[in-house]
């Protein structure tokens, strides 16, 4: 089971969702079918995480969904695009 993280190419907003196939889910969001994400389209994965079972990624999802979570996942981003020089 994978918790990922997909950036909106449109505004830069992050959506956190939890999946089995990764690539599959972010085409579903960027074909329109899930309605919280579809007026943000394109959605490019960010990353992904993956986990031992259902139990454990809902734990990791519901957290990356807090202020904390969204706080780590914008410094994480940052830290991704800082540049090296």
């Amino acid at each position: 089971m994978f918790v990922y993280v997909i950036r909106s190419s449109v505004d830069g907003r992050f959506y956190v969702g939890m999946t089995i196939h990764v690539e599959r889910r972010v085409a579903e969001h960027n074909s329109g079918r899930t309605k919280s994400t579809k007026g943000y389209i394109p959605w490019v994965l960010f990353f992904s995480e993956e986990h031992l079972n259902r139990e454990e990624a809902r734990k990791r999802e519901k957290y990356l969904k807090t202020g904390y979570g969204k706080q780590w996942i914008k410094e994480k981003y940052k830290r991704s695009h800082s540049s090296a020089g």
